[in-house]
């Protein structure tokens, strides 16, 4: 039993590309450092000044109340109003409900109201109430003197500094200002790893890499650059095969040749027939070879449809074959290509069974081929091998009883040239089932 590591569960919610897991290594840390600067501002610098307006203002409301108690009148309050508004800013009046509200709105941030309350309880003996959000630029502080309600109202700028706001404002726009520059450049890294990944997936595909160049930073034009040479050594050992085997195939048909001319003056006996055999196969055998190792990188891709080829291909054997074709079935291959591979596998399955059902179908990103015959099929143990060049099955099923065991691994090697995958299943007729899965 295996055992997830501690932070598993973490790593479902990070990103999975490159671009998003830069752009988080870069963003957390100012994240994190933007959030303890305006914590440590708010909790130590603005906190501290807005507590010293408030003491201030509660202070100013202090002695206004211990004036207006010399003289408790309307006259009295009005030369207190007259004397507070230009000097302290603070306006003084009686309450008309001459009542303390019950109701207690609290403002957004509430260290405001918390510092106020603070200030007020310390500098005050009469009981209080105060809002700070009914209106925009003031704030209403209403304290209860004698059997009279005194309103004070104060300008907000006198209880707490309006400057804190701009502080977090201009850090936010900063925020804003590098996480910008950060897309940027994560943005131009990322392009040239995503461009080489292309690049990978066109040359797996078999198709042409366009025009890419290496490019970004140093490390990545190095992985571009020896994705480039893997390409030319991949092509030159191709190159190589190729020629070897026309070589040898052509230095074999001289001596085939004149064997057959030979044979063909000598008495028709049970002996030169079966000469006569030995050197067809020999030269079959040559063929399949050249099958083998031709590249057909060299053939231009075309739009083709699948479900045309394929009526093309069992036109010979349709009683035996059950075609059933859905959707779109168009696809950028390498026809001659392609049509040698479903020939072998579709071949295959009309020599060693009584019914063949051919199903093409386009799931997704994908076109789906399941070729199911009723056959004697292929024991599971052996699947991978049938894969592989050169590889006789015997003696259940053999799929090329005439050749060097190629069929399979030539039509194998086609489809994994246009990025497909072949695999060999149980057939729900009870034979083998080839599934070949190309992508669009």
């Amino acid at each position: 039993m295996t055992r997830r590591a501690p932070n598993h569960w973490l790593k479902q919610y990070l990103p999975t590309s490159l671009f998003g897991r830069a752009l988080l290594i870069i963003m957390l840390p100012i994240a994190i450092m933007q959030g303890l600067v305006v914590w440590i501002f708010f909790n130590a610098h603005w906190q501290t000044v807005t507590a010293t307006l408030s003491d201030s203002v509660a202070a100013d409301i202090a002695v206004a109340i211990e004036l207006y108690k010399q003289a408790p009148d309307k006259e009295h309050l009005a030369r207190l109003d007259q004397l507070m508004r230009p000097q302290m800013k603070i306006s003084v009046v009686y309450d008309d409900q001459n009542r303390l509200p019950t109701t207690t709105r609290k403002a957004f941030f509430s260290n405001l109201d918390k510092t106020l309350g603070r200030a007020l309880t310390r500098n005050l003996d009469n009981k209080f109430w105060f809002d700070t959000t009914r209106y925009p630029h003031y704030i209403d502080i209403r304290v209860l003197v004698g059997d009279k309600v005194l309103k004070f109202v104060v300008p907000r700028e006198r209880v707490f500094a309006p400057t804190g706001f701009i502080f977090v404002f201009w850090l936010f726009m900063a925020t804003i200002l590098l996480s910008l520059v950060s897309l940027i450049f994560i943005k131009n890294q990322a392009k040239p790893i995503v461009e080489l990944a292309e690049a990978a997936e066109n040359f797996g595909k078999g198709r042409p890499l366009g025009r890419f160049k290496p490019s970004g930073a140093r490390e990545v034009r190095q992985a571009g650059h020896a994705f480039l040479e893997m390409q030319a050594r991949i092509a030159r050992h191709l190159e190589q095969r190729t020629a070897l085997l026309a070589g040898v195939s052509h230095d074999l048909r001289t001596p085939l040749t004149r064997l057959k001319l030979h044979l063909a003056m000598e008495e028709d006996t049970a002996e030169t027939r079966a000469a006569r055999q030995d050197i067809e196969d020999m030269e079959m055998m040559l063929e399949h070879y050249l099958d083998f190792a031709r590249d057909s990188a060299n053939e231009d891709r075309q739009m083709c449809d699948l479900q045309a080829l394929l009526g093309e291909i069992t036109k010979n054997c349709s009683d035996q074959v059950n075609l059933q074709c859905k959707g779109d079935l168009n696809l950028d291959i390498r026809k001659s290509a392609m049509r040698r591979a479903l020939e072998n596998l579709i071949g295959n399955a009309c020599t060693y069974a009584e019914k063949v059902r051919i199903e093409a179908k386009r799931t997704g990103r994908h076109i789906v081929i399941a070729i199911d015959d009723d056959g004697p099929g292929i024991p599971p143990s052996q699947r991978s091998d049938a894969l592989k060049p050169f590889v006789r099955l015997d003696p259940a099923r053999n799929q090329n009883i005439k050749g060097v065991g190629l069929g399979l691994s030539i039509s194998s090697d086609i489809i994994q040239a246009h990025g497909g995958t072949l695999t060999l299943e149980d057939s729900p007729l009870g034979g083998l089932r080839c599934l070949v899965i190309l992508p669009l």
